[in-house]
């Protein structure tokens, strides 16, 4: 199958149109409406899993020596990007595809396989957008709370759906930065019913050791795997991730939005921050290292918390998590939001040391109120 034109319009089909309508629902999205008070320019924003060290050096001297050929679409930057992740990964490059962020390749892939006849099976708790996007295209979403290690259940996923057209497993899992295991996920490959994919978010799979799936993907299986330059890299503003499946299953997601150009700033960040071989575990022993120190702090203060190799973890403030949310914000520091399953805990993403500090001043003050 040819490779998708870097220069191709927006397929006027139905399915396209009604994606060009829909809004695809975001973490600053989500993380922005769950807010109940704008914030000051100096609080704290520990709420939309964002990394506050932002891009590494690398990336931004080549956003700043690319910034004069902005005039142009510089489309041959794109096709370095996938050739630079397909050789690092062993890929073939067709199966490849650089997208602006991961959210909207999400969003696609559901509107894709799944409809009225065709349910979307996710975590609860679980990312909200492809619950969303299943709205969008008149399917059951089926909600399967994880297992008691907070590990995506997958034989309950497979037995709560057998029409089921995607199951999405975001691992780590957000919001509660937990794993499941390649074993799980290959179970849930081989079980799964025919024509539907399993969609492994792996937007998060930097910050952990847990093995990714890309194995999956180059042995032909009916996965889609998608990547972020959002998390590790800290180009969450600068938006630039990447779809990885078969062609035939890339081509029946991406058609339904179109391709469009990537920004020229975005491809030469996400291009330079892969050539960087310190950046990835450098960034996450400083994650691993901030996190550690602040479960220590909640535990030594009497604290409940699910243990998290990502970024947020979940944080139980035996009350309403809405209400704490809320005094939060007026002590200046913004915390993530609450999951209906579980409404006394709210999400706290990691942030500097710095940062840290001020939300266990600001928390300790709160849950003495």
């Amino acid at each position: 199958m040819p490779r998708f034109s870097r220069r191709s319009f927006l397929h006027l089909t139905a399915a396209a149109s009604a994606a060009a309508a829909f809004r695809i629902s975001t973490e600053p999205m989500l993380a922005a409406a769950a807010r109940r008070r704008p914030h000051s320019a100096d609080a704290i924003l520990i709420d939309a899993n964002e990394n506050p060290l932002g891009p590494c050096q690398a990336a931004r001297d080549a956003m700043s020596t690319i910034l004069p050929q902005g005039g142009r679409y510089a489309d041959n930057l794109t096709d370095e990007l996938v050739q630079t992740f397909a050789q690092m990964e062993g890929l073939n490059p067709d199966y490849v595809h650089a997208t602006v962020g991961s959210t909207p390749p999400l969003a696609l892939s559901v509107l894709a396989f799944t409809s009225p006849q065709r349910s979307y099976v996710t975590a609860d708790p679980g990312f909200e957008t492809g619950m969303r996007a299943a709205e969008q295209s008149g399917a059951r979403t089926v909600k399967v709370p994880l297992t008691k290690t907070y590990a995506h259940d997958v034989k309950a996923m497979l037995a709560a759906a057998p029409d089921a057209g995607v199951f999405y497993v975001c691992n780590p899992n957000n919001p509660t930065g937990t794993l499941t295991s390649h074993s799980d996920i290959e179970y849930l490959v081989a079980n799964k019913p025919k024509d539907s994919i399993v969609l492994v978010d792996e937007a998060y799979i930097h910050l952990s050791d847990a093995p990714h799936v890309l194995d999956l993907v180059k042995a032909g299986k009916d996965v889609i795997v998608l990547r972020t330059f959002s998390k590790v890299y800290g180009l969450a503003g600068i938006r630039c991730g990447l779809i990885i499946a078969r062609p035939d299953l890339a081509e029946k997601t991406l058609q339904r939005g179109g391709f469009n150009f990537m920004p020229v700033t975005a491809v030469v960040a996400a291009t330079a921050s892969l050539k960087d071989p310190n950046l990835v575990p450098e960034r996450r022993r400083i994650n691993a290292t901030v996190r550690q120190q602040t479960f220590d702090w909640l535990a030594r203060n009497g604290f409940s918390f699910i243990p998290s190799e990502s970024n947020c973890f979940l944080l139980d403030t035996k009350r309403s998590g809405q209400e704490v949310r809320d005094a939060m914000a007026k002590e200046n520091v913004m915390i993530g939001r609450v999951w209906p399953i579980m409404p006394t805990y709210v999400r706290i993403t990691v942030g500097t040391q710095a940062e840290m500090e001020r939300f266990q001043n600001a928390f300790q003050k709160v849950m003495k109120s």
